[in-house]
């Protein structure tokens, strides 16, 4: 129970709303603290003042069991469908050059737990190890998402890949395996987390996923403030129907291309 005042605008009670609701506790909170956006508010008689109780019930037990269902069974039906695609996927970049075919990297996920992410290459092998000069270069170190649209480190089949998203198609193993969802906030690394401020580090409450509002909303091509209102934005207001829109939107996005690079 929250019992001091709190500005309206306050990041932190944004942020212990969140957080609480997400981990599945009660947020009980005098009449006068109350501005939590998102949330549904019911009013108690205490004995001793009115206390509106906070709620998120997109974070019930009940809706969080259901979307590991929905994530579970679509992506077996994925993998079943797109396992054909995923042969020549790999085919084709083991064919350019001598490289791993998988590309496996540590991101976060749900609750600052680290995992290992799953894609098909479409860099060179050393790419990682040009990506500190290529930031320096184009004057961007301090951004948190690294993306040039005309990366030098990218192959040719990695080009096609990446514009039809096939390289994504490996998170469906992420999802199976419970390390991700296949809607949710873009998966970071760990020094993108490590310079979240408080607000934004309440993207961690959701495991990340394949797609999201991100994806849809243009990507790459999204500044940073655009890109963090998005992630907080699902957080807040997710649902199995946004879930399911967000995925049809996504598969307008990829075959228009916008934003991938």
């Amino acid at each position: 129970m929250v019992t001091d005042v709190i500005n309206r605008d306050s990041e932190t009670m944004k942020t212990l709303a969140l957080a609480v609701e997400a981990l599945g506790m009660e947020l009980d909170i005098p009449t006068s603290v109350a501005d939590i956006g998102g949330s549904s508010l019911c009013l108690h008689n205490d004995p001793t003042m009115p206390v509106l109780t906070a709620q998120l019930p997109q974070y019930f037990r009940t809706t969080l069991i259901l979307k590991r269902l929905f994530d579970l069974l679509l992506s077996l039906c994925l993998v079943a469908v797109a396992s054909p695609i995923m042969l020549g996927v790999a085919f084709l970049v083991k064919r350019e050059n001598k490289g791993p075919i998988i590309f496996k990297q540590e991101r976060i996920g749900l609750y600052g737990k680290p995992f290992t992410m799953y894609k098909f290459r479409s860099m060179r092998p050393d790419a990682h190890k040009a990506k500190t000069l290529l930031a320096k270069k184009h004057n961007m170190e301090d951004r948190f998402i690294f993306k040039l649209k005309e990366d030098p480190r990218v192959t040719s089949i990695g080009h096609f890949i990446r514009r039809t998203s096939l390289d994504e198609l490996q998170q469906l193993f992420n999802v199976i395996k419970g390390d991700m969802s296949l809607v949710g906030p873009r998966p970071a690394l760990a020094e993108e987390v490590a310079r979240y401020d408080f607000l934004y580090s309440s993207r961690l409450l959701a495991k990340p996923g394949i797609t999201g509002l991100w994806q849809i909303s243009g990507r790459s091509n999204l500044n940073q403030a655009e890109s963090e209102f998005a992630d907080i934005s699902y957080i807040q207001d997710w649902s199995l129907p946004g879930d399911i829109a967000i995925l049809l939107n996504t598969v307008v996005v990829v075959l228009r291309g916008t934003g991938s690079y």
